[in-house]
This record gives C-alpha cells, structure tokens and sequence, in this order.
C-alpha cells in the first residue's frame, strides 16, 4: 500500500488517503513516505487515537467517512427497537435537542 501512495504521489496527487490503517507506526510511516504532501487519515469507528494524536503523527486531514451516519442509525435502531419491545420512550432523551441543531446549522 505505501508503494501505492508514494505511486500516487509521484503522479500528482494533491492529497494522499489511505483507508484502513489504524495503528501510529503505520499512520507516521504513511506520513513520512509522501511528505510534504498532505496525509489524509480514516477513523470511521471508535479509536484510540484523538484529533491531536492524528495532528502529532503528521496526518493534515481525518475523515470520519460513514461513522457520522452509522451514529445517527444506531440511535435510530435502539429506539426503534425499545419501542417495539418495551412500548417506551427513554431512548429519545438521548436526542438532540431542536435548539442545539438550529444552533449548529445555522453558525457560520
């Protein structure tokens, strides 16, 4: 894969992405191979790493690709599924409330 990235580079990318690795070794290495050209990392689950591990490993962009909605249908899913087996309502407490998702897609 990092023969790929460098490949890529080489051809003109702009901006590497490399899905899939998830330890710091193989993010720093990935860094390291196409620099000064920007790495773009994956953390599509539950990791670990934070934002200023992936900032330190030298990575200039995260993506989250799906997990954002994957979230969204999880409490999708437990709600769903608590109505339909207890009748109740408990989960929905853990919704955003209307005020907070005006806030944020109205900033700007």
């Amino acid at each position: 894969m990092i023969k790929r990235l460098v490949a890529y580079s080489e051809a003109g990318a702009d901006c590497l992405y490399a899905p899939g690795f998830k330890e710091r070794d193989q993010i720093k290495a990935i860094v390291e191979c196409v620099a000064p050209k920007p790495s773009n990392i994956l953390i599509g689950g539950a990791s670990h790493l934070t934002m200023r591990d992936a900032e330190s490993l030298g990575a200039r962009r995260v993506s989250v690709g799906g997990a954002f909605a994957r979230a969204a249908w999880g409490g999708f899913i437990r709600s769903a599924k608590e109505l339909i087996e207890r009748g109740t309502f408990d989960e929905l407490a853990n919704a955003a409330p209307y005020s907070e998702l005006q806030e944020l897609f109205n900033h700007q």
